[in-house]
C-alpha cells in the first residue's frame, strides 16, 4: 500500500455537481425540508422522478444493465449536495442495493433488477439488526430452505423508506453462513413494518418482522459471493454517509455565520467576537479537512486497500466535522438555538443519525488500526 496521499478530482465529478447543486438547492429549500417532517412519505415522489430522468439512479451501474457505467465517486458530488441541502428520499438506499446487486448477484438477477434500479424502481437495505452490531456479517435473521422457496425469520431495525420501496435487499443467515435475498415488499404480510423514532427526522426508518415471509431460491443472491457483496456495501455506505454529513457541515457553517453577521449584541455584531470568530474557524477548517479526506477517499476507491484505508479516514472525520460545527450552530444561537425553531437543531439530528450508521469514528478508526498496523 503507498504511503502518498492521493486526491483528485473528474471531470465527470465537476459536471455532476455543478448540476446537482442548482437541482438540490431549488428543490429542498429549508421550508421544503420542514414541511415535509410531518409527512408521511418523508420525501417528495415528483422530485424523486425527476432524479431518475436525471439518470443519477445509473450512475454507478454498468451500460449492459442499463446504467450510465461511470463509478460510486460520481454519485459523491451528487450526495454532498442533498447533504448540504438536507434532501431527503431513498436515492442513497437504492444506490447501495444495486451496488450490492453488481457484486453479489447471478447474471440473472442482475439483468432482472438493474435496469429497473436505474430507472427509478426504489429499493432499501435490511442489513441493520436489535443486536446493533455493525459487523455486517453479524447476521441473526434466518432463512431455511424449503424445496424451491426460502422461508425467512427474524427481525431488521433501521430500514429506511420500508415502506415505499419496492425491493428490500435482506441479509440473512442461511445453513450458518451470511447471505443475501432480495424481497419484493409486496409479498410482505399486512402489519410487518413498524414506524421506528428516529433522530433524524427528515428520515423514515421501519423495524421490519420477517418471520413467516416466504421467497423463492431465485430471489437468493450468490452465496460465494456474499462476503465481497457486504464489504462493497459498507464501504459503498461509508463513502456516501460522509459525502452527505460534508455537506451538511457546509451548510451548517454557512447557517451560522449568516447569523454571526447579523445578530448584534452591546452594539456589535456577535460574529466580530473572537469567542466566536475562533470556533467558527475551527469548524470551517474541519469541514475543509473532511471533504479533501472524503474526495480522496472517492479517488481511490477502487484501489485495493488504499480505498478502504481512506473510506474509513473520511468518516470518520466527516463525523466529527459535522457535529464540531452543529453543536457550535446551537451554542451560537443561544436560547433560540435550542428550540425547534431554529434550524441548528437540524444539522445536529442529521449528525447523529450519519454518525452511528455503518460505524462512527471510533469504530472506524478501530477498523483502520487493523489495516495499518
Amino acid at each position: 500500500m503507498s504511503k502518498k496521499a492521493t486526491i483528485g478530482f473528474s471531470e465527470e465529478q465537476a459536471q455532476l455537481l455543478e448540476v446537482a447543486t442548482t437541482f438540490c438547492r431549488d428543490k429542498s429549500p429549508i421550508e421544503k425540508v420542514r414541511s415535509l417532517l410531518e409527512n408521511e412519505r418523508g420525501y417528495d415522489d415528483a422530485i424523486w422522478t425527476e432524479m431518475a430522468e436525471l439518470g443519477w439512479l445509473a450512475i454507478a451501474v454498468p451500460e449492459e444493465f442499463g446504467g450510465i457505467g461511470l463509478g460510486v465517486a460520481e454519485v459523491v458530488p451528487v450526495v454532498e449536495q442533498m447533504g448540504r441541502t438536507m434532501m431527503a428520499g431513498p436515492f442513497v438506499s437504492t444506490t447501495l442495493a444495486a451496488q450490492a446487486m453488481l457484486v453479489g448477484g447471478t447474471d440473472e438477477q442482475k439483468q432482472k433488477y438493474l435496469p429497473d434500479l436505474c430507472a427509478g424502481t426504489k429499493a432499501t437495505l435490511a442489513l441493520s439488526e436489535p443486536h446493533g452490531d455493525w459487523d455486517l456479517t453479524h447476521v441473526e435473521c434466518t432463512a431455511e430452505r424449503l424445496g424451491d422457496t426460502l422461508k425467512l425469520s427474524g427481525r431488521k431495525t433501521f430500514v429506511e423508506n420500508a415502506d415505499t420501496a419496492d425491493l428490500l435487499l435482506v441479509s440473512v443467515s442461511l445453513e450458518g453462513a451470511p447471505a443475501l435475498v432480495v424481497v419484493e415488499r409486496s409479498v410482505l404480510p399486512e402489519g410487518t413494518l413498524r414506524r421506528e423514532v428516529v433522530i433524524d427526522e427528515t428520515r423514515r426508518s421501519y423495524q421490519v418482522t420477517f418471520d413467516g415471509v416466504e421467497v423463492p431460491a431465485s430471489a437468493l443472491l450468490d452465496p460465494s459471493k456474499t462476503t465481497a457483496a457486504l464489504v462493497h456495501v459498507d464501504l459503498c455506505a461509508s463513502l456516501l454517509l460522509s459525502a452527505e454529513m460534508c455537506g451538511a457541515a457546509a451548510s451548517c457553517i454557512d447557517y451560522t455565520v449568516d447569523y454571526l453577521q447579523t445578530r448584534k449584541q452591546f452594539g456589535k455584531k456577535i460574529g466580530s467576537y473572537q469567542a466566536l470568530k475562533h470556533p467558527i474557524v475551527d469548524a470551517h477548517v474541519g469541514y475543509e479537512q473532511a471533504r479533501s479526506h472524503l474526495y480522496c477517499a472517492a479517488f481511490n476507491f477502487t484501489q485495493q486497500g488504499e480505498g478502504e484505508v481512506a473510506t474509513r479516514i473520511a468518516k470518520a472525520q466527516a463525523g466529527e466535522a459535522l457535529s464540531y460545527a452543529a453543536d457550535r450552530a446551537i451554542q451560537f444561537h443561544g436560547g433560540f438555538g435550542f428550540t425547534y425553531d431554529c434550524d441548528a437543531q437540524l444539522y445536529r439530528r442529521r449528525s447523529l443519525w450519519c454518525e452511528n450508521q455503518f460505524g462512527d469514528s471510533a469504530y472506524q478508526r478501530a477498523k483502520l488500526a487493523e489495516l495499518l498496523l
